[in-house]
């Protein structure tokens, strides 16, 4: 089992990046424009949902420092490099077809350990994986079934529980976008959130307010950021 190193400070962004796209539309590829945001924000690990799958590498290669990702496909990646093709293109007019995924970055650290486990297949896939960083603690993202509140909450009860086994007494965090309000999760701390963006955690703190970051047209979802410590 992982030895769990003690750390005084993490900084936790969770970010839906709606395929990339922005409101109102760009008609263009927003990849330059996403990288700058994530760039200008103060994170350690940053979990991003509805991710272009060509983005994850690029992100960590543009993003200053030593930057690490790990990622997982969702949804409609079938035929990849002609859905890539018009997305690159046009993001407001393929929007989710351009394919899916979920990363998470990690910067200023290094990745000991990435797991992943499909909540559903139907009536979309929905993941969620997690990494455990070199201090032992874990961080998941989870990207929940939407339109489907009762589903929502079983895919988040479902993340919690495997959090709890993979992590084996170890601190961690578990955030993302879990599609409903009003959520508690049994033994973890609501370290934060904005509409249906959460970050929960289990051995650390948060610390200081939530932070819900400017980033302009970009998504239709806010970032959210969270600073977490143990004691």
């Amino acid at each position: 089992s992982a030895v769990y190193v003690a750390v005084v400070r993490l900084r936790v962004l969770t970010w839906n990046l709606w395929h990339g796209r922005s409101m109102p539309p760009a008609g263009r590829d927003l990849l330059p424009e996403f990288t700058a945001a994530l760039g200008a924000w103060e994170w350690d690990v940053a979990l991003l949902q509805e991710v272009p799958p060509w983005w994850p590498p690029a992100l960590a290669e543009r993003l200053e420092g030593e930057v690490e990702h790990r990622d997982v496909l969702t949804s409609r990646n079938s035929l990849l490099p002609l859905r890539r093709a018009i997305a690159v293109r046009w993001p407001h007019k393929i929007k989710s077809n351009g394919g899916g995924a979920n990363a998470i970055l990690v910067r200023g650290s290094s990745v000991a350990e990435h797991r992943a486990l499909r909540l559903c297949w139907w009536p979309e896939r929905r993941w969620l994986h997690a990494v455990r960083l070199a201090t032992g603690v874990w961080v998941g993202n989870l990207h929940a079934t939407v339109g489907d509140d009762p589903a929502a909450r079983r895919d988040a009860e479902r993340a919690r529980i495997t959090m709890v086994e993979w992590a084996q007494n170890a601190p961690f965090v578990l955030g993302g976008d879990f599609n409903v309000r009003g959520l508690s999760l049994a033994g973890l701390t609501f370290a934060g959130g904005h509409d249906v963006d959460f970050v929960f955690s289990a051995g650390l703190a948060p610390v200081g307010d939530v932070e819900v970051l400017e980033r302009g047209p970009l998504s239709d979802h806010a970032p959210v950021a969270v600073t977490l410590g143990d004691g």
